[in-house]
């Protein structure tokens, strides 16, 4: 017998001394086989052919050979012979084929308990650290759903601090969004990491949009901005009532509307035209070397801006016929068609109206 275990290379007492040996030994075998416990196989069945001093093995449940009657226990090679030890629950063994450690529970090796709440970090295929205590190195990360649905909740303290994603390259920073010291939802860029525009901000209580890439007033032009609805035109407001404040446009391109005094279009440039087609008449009344209808009055369907007069143009109805109009006001123009002969037949007249609006 030599005079060190195989294993842990305890020393093994001696014959001469009144032979305590025998005994003894047998307890440095035993704690030669569990101290430090790592096995060759778990839950093995068939004993190896050429086992190596010291070998163990923990046999599974229906053992062959000369593991046969010994289901569930641990067997070291140990001085040509297999020894065999019962393990105690809690025993724990580095399994060599899986590289893990197990844990005997008492009938079977299990994967040792781990706690996963309060831990101080978790790093995947990277390190953890006292601020990102979650990090992962991946090509991808997936979270998906338990049921139906799935939601990823970023979390901040009070209102003026921050709730965000960063992205970044090469570890700088280049686009944020999410909270950031307000509960206004933002999109920023950066050229640098250092200095941040906001692009995009979203009022929380409003849900209306501002930031530098949105219009910031009526006559913002800036190329990349994005227009505002108040600001810019569609097919919702091409056509609609037409405003203003202070000379800028503030409602529709082009109003359009009708009275029973004729027919009128207002732009949002402040420009309006009148149109109508007055009553028949006859040109009779003889004025010089001309003949007329009497005056009458064009109530404008829209009055134009207080104080304007507004330029008048028309047509007689008819070949050889004119109309002449007296020096309007902002509402109404007194007219008269005249011919160059007497004419009975009543034509009616058309005429138009362009002036301004404001």
């Amino acid at each position: 017998m030599t005079q060190n275990s195989p294993r842990l290379n305890l020393p093994y007492l001696q014959p001469a001394q009144a032979q305590k040996h025998v005994t003894h030994n047998e307890a440095l075998r035993a704690l030669d086989l569990v101290v430090q416990l790592s096995v060759a196989s778990l839950n093995a069945t068939v004993p190896p052919a050429t086992p190596q001093q010291g070998e163990t093995h923990a046999i599974g449940a229906a053992p062959t050979g000369d593991w046969a009657g010994h289901a569930g226990k641990l067997a070291a090679w140990l001085d040509n012979a297999w020894h065999f030890l019962t393990p105690d629950v809690g025993w724990r063994a580095w399994d060599q084929g899986a590289d893990k450690l197990m844990v005997w529970d008492g009938s079977a090796w299990v994967e040792p308990p781990v706690s996963t709440q309060n831990l101080n970090g978790v790093g995947i295929a990277t390190g953890s650290d006292s601020t990102n205590r979650l990090a992962v190195r991946s090509p991808a990360t997936l979270l998906t759903h338990e049921g139906s649905g799935h939601q990823l909740k970023i979390n901040k303290a009070s209102a003026g601090d921050t709730a965000s994603l960063l992205f970044q390259s090469n570890w700088t920073g280049y686009a944020e969004m999410g909270l950031s010291g307000s509960t206004d939802f933002s999109i920023k860029v950066s050229p640098d990491g250092g200095s941040w525009v906001e692009a995009l901000r979203f009022d929380a209580a409003t849900g209306g949009v501002g930031g530098s890439a949105v219009q910031s007033s009526a006559d913002d032009i800036t190329s990349g901005r994005l227009m505002r609805a108040d600001y810019g035109y569609g097919p919702g407001n091409v056509l609609g009532t037409v405003s203003e404040t202070n000379g800028a446009p503030t409602g529709a391109v082009i109003e359009r509307g009708s009275s029973a005094n004729g027919d009128y279009v207002r732009f949002a440039d402040g420009t309006q035209i009148c149109t109508a087609t007055l009553g028949g008449v006859g040109c009779t009344s003889a004025i010089g070397a001309l003949f007329a209808s009497g005056s009458a009055t064009w109530d404008f369907p829209i009055s134009f801006a207080s104080g304007s007069v507004p330029a008048l143009s028309g047509n007689g109805g008819g070949i050889g016929r004119f109309i002449g109009f007296d020096v309007p006001s902002d509402s109404q123009a007194i007219y008269q068609v005249m011919a160059a002969s007497s004419d009975a037949s009543t034509i009616a007249p058309t005429v138009i109206a362009i002036g301004r609006w404001f």
